[in-house]
Order: C-alpha cells, then structure tokens, then sequence
C-alpha cells in the first residue's frame, strides 16, 4: 500500500486529494478544489498529476468544495469509476457542484467579455452536464459498514462530526489499513454526532487545519456571538456573516433558534442568502436520523432552526440584491465561508465602508483569500474594481469551527491503542509543525509532513 499526496499537502489546505495504490488498483481520497488568490485558483484547470483514468475508484470524505469540486474534471479527463461517499455526502455533492459550476459559467463569461479578441475563448472548469455524469457514478455507503469496492480493497466510513455525512475513511487491503480523517469536527457541534473513535491502521493521514491552536470554549464562544449581536443592535446596522452554506449556516440558525428570546432576535431580519440554502437545509430534513440527541429535541420543539418567524432565504438575484436597501436591523449570511466568491461580495461591498456594520468571520480563513485579509485588519479592500475603505467591525468568532483544534486532534489520534506513524495534510506548515511535535512528544511516534508529489508506505 502506498500514498501519493497530490493536494492539501506542502502547506495547503485546499484541494485535497491523495492517491492510494493497492492491491494492484489505484483509489483516489477526495479530488477537491484549489481556493485562495486568482493565482493558486487557476491551478484548478492544470494538470492532476496523474491520469484519470487509471483511477479504480473515488472516496470522497465529505461534500466541502475544497474536498470534491473538482470530481467532475476529473470524469471528463476520464476518469470512468464509483465515487464512494457517505449517503449524506452523495446527497449534497449535486447541490455543491451545481453552484460551482454556475459560478464557473459566470466567471468564464467575464473573463471572455474581457478578454482579447484574438484570443480564444476561456471555457468554465465543468458545467450542470457534468455534475449530472457526476452523480450517476456515486454509490452511498453507510457508517460502519465495511463493503468491497474493487476486488480485495475493503472501505468502511465513520462518523467525522464536521458536515453532515462527514466520514473518517478506513481502507483495508493485503493485509495493510490506512485510516483517512478527512476534515475532523469537534465534539460537541450542534446537530452533528461526535467523531467516531480513530479505527486501528497501519497508517494514518490527519488534518492539521488548527494543529497549532485550541478553540475557545464553545459556550463562551456562543455567548461572544450574543453580545457581537447586542453591540450591532445598539449601533443600528447590518451583520454580514460569510458562511459555507453546508455546515456553518445551519449551526448559526441552530443557535438563532436556541437563543431566539435571549438574543432578542425577534427585533432582526435574518437573511440566508444563497441559492443551495433550501437545498441544502432539504438534504438536512431527510436525514435526522444523523443528527444527536440534542439537535433532535430542537428540531421537535417551537422555534425549528430552519423554520424562525424572520428567516428569509433568498434563491433569487432579485431577492438578494433587495437586501442591499436594508442598511440596519438584517443579519445576512452568505456564501462563501472564506469570501472568495459568491453573493456574500457584493454584501460586503456594500457594507464594509460604514462602521456602524459588523462583520463576523465564523470559521477558517484561508490565505489569499478575501476573508483572511479582512481578519488580517487590512485598512481597505478592492471589490468590483473598487477601492473600498474598511470601517465596519470585523470579528473573528473562532470558537465556531467546524475544524477539531490542536486538543481534538490528538484525542482522536490517541482514541486507538496502537500507535501507527502519522502524515499531516490539509494544514499549513507552522500548524502541521507544531501537531508534528506534539505528537512525536506524546507517542513517540514518525510524523510526516505531505508535501505535493512525494509518496508514504503503508
């Protein structure tokens, strides 16, 4: 057995994608999408590394873009297998690609208004035609189900306890396992169940989003989030909150809906503006059956997340360019997370200048992209081909990531008796340091650090 790291390594932390070859078969984790500057974003259409359509098999561990947004590029440079995921996962993977492929159908277009006439035209990375080849080839899996998805490789998928469907994957064959995480979520997250213990392997690849740092207390975090709210209320503005519309919106409705009276929010207008939101809260209500004891009273009691007296989810562009007349009392969550794409810009934009607004940034923000400039205090910003002057708040809300800190992640890894060597992914280089040498202090154990290209025996 033997891995071969493609991305999410040498200090990324999109893009995910390993290639596992076993078994004399070759199983493809993750095919995710490069998000950050316009520079590292073109890498999107260059080259996987390997061809297509020697790939066996696809296990997608959850249904993020930077996991699985560039799946169907794969399809259409060949690649002819299953693509494996949890039923959750298989049943929010069209919602994610279609927006992306919208969002690349847009951005082809203007980039081809202005582009040179003698040149040839820029073609978008897939299209709805492409997600659709997609989702014909998916095959939904079951947690803790160990199932044989190409002769002598063995798959069973846990619970990662970061989005819904979320899996830790375990791959077994010729006698060796190799335990992928994917992205691991903290325990205690609303709706979500807790990661499931790390299963025994041979070899494990860990996240190290936050391999450096622990989280606030969650219920400090939460109560930070209530005053934020009362500060903004007393100023008279909006708050603007990027968001991953799978994952991080439901857990502020979650809180909205558990907080509804103490945080006053009867007196707001709270806005989910994005087109995969109905979708997404859709795929939600058909599987419950995920959800913990805690979220399954909320979702029987007055005040459902998704169903709050004041929730407007805006599909539209009409109903989102409405909100822009609104210039206090809206909470306005939109995509993306990192504020590098999508209708939360153009909020942004028309906000930012005026420091009665608030802005919250409620999970990690990559570099390069628009967000981490904003936690970064940049004094002003360039949005549409405009120089904007950045005057609201800018609050970092830590506490809420969907990402196990530097504590989780050595828990889960410890959660085993054995002691397998570890190689760290999807994190940049001074946190995957700084959980390599927690790790090796503890355990004893070899840490690697994946860097693009360089292969690891199981």
């Amino acid at each position: 057995m033997r891995v071969v790291f493609h991305g999410a390594a040498g200090g990324e932390v999109t893009g995910s994608c390993h290639l596992v070859e076993v078994a004399g078969k070759r199983v493809l984790l993750d095919c995710g999408m490069l998000q950050g500057s316009r520079d590292v974003e073109a890498r999107n259409r260059a080259s996987f590394g390997f061809d297509p359509a020697s790939i066996d098999a696809l296990v997608l561990s959850h249904a993020h873009i930077d996991h699985c947004g560039r799946i169907p590029i794969l399809l259409k440079r060949g690649f002819a297998g299953a693509i494996h995921a949890q039923t959750a996962t298989c049943d929010l993977l069209p919602v994610m690609l279609r927006d992306a492929a919208s969002l690349s159908e847009r951005s082809a277009e203007r980039e081809n208004r202005e582009r040179r006439a003698d040149l040839p035209p820029i073609e978008p990375l897939y299209t709805p035609v492409d997600v659709a080849a997609t989702q014909r080839r998916l095959r939904p899996q079951a947690y803790d189900t160990p199932v044989e998805i190409l002769p002598g490789v063995m798959l069973r998928l846990h619970e990662a306890g970061h989005i819904l469907g979320s899996s830790v994957v375990e791959l077994r064959a010729e006698g060796r396992t190799l335990v992928f995480s994917g992205d691991l979520g903290v325990r205690g997250t609303p709706i979500l169940r807790d990661p499931a213990p790390r299963p025994a392997a041979d070899l494990v690849l860990l996240e190290s989003t936050y391999g450096d740092r622990n989280h606030r207390d969650r219920a400090a975090t939460v109560a930070e989030l209530g005053d934020i709210l009362a500060h903004a209320r007393a100023d008279g503005g909006n708050v603007i909150i990027p968001a991953f519309a799978v994952g991080r919106s439901q857990e502020l409705l979650y809180w909205f809906a558990e907080y509804f009276d103490r945080w006053q929010l009867a007196s707001w207008t709270i806005f989910l503006d994005s087109p995969m939101a109905a979708k997404v809260m859709a795929v939600y209500d058909r599987h419950e059956a995920l959800f913990d004891a805690r979220a399954e009273k909320l979702w029987r009691g007055r005040r459902r997340p998704f169903k709050l007296p004041n929730l407007r989810v805006c599909e539209t562009t009409v109903e989102s360019r409405a909100i822009k007349r609104i210039h206090g009392g809206a909470i306005i969550i939109a995509g993306s997370g990192m504020a590098n794409g999508g209708r939360v810009r153009h909020h942004l934009a028309n906000n930012l200048a005026f420091a009665r607004h608030h802005v919250v940034f409620v999970g990690y923000q990559a570099a390069g992209t628009l967000g981490r400039t904003l936690v970064n205090r940049a004094p002003r910003v360039r949005l549409f081909g405009a120089e904007i002057p950045v005057r609201a708040a800018i609050h970092t809300v830590g506490g809420l990531s969907a990402h196990a800190d530097q504590r989780g992640l050595l828990d889960w890894y410890a959660s085993a008796g054995d002691r397998p060597p570890v190689v760290l992914v999807h994190g940049e280089d001074d946190a995957r340091r700084a959980l390599a040498a927690e790790l090796h202090r503890r355990h004893g154990i070899a840490v690697t650090l994946a860097q693009a290209g360089a292969t690891q025996a199981a």
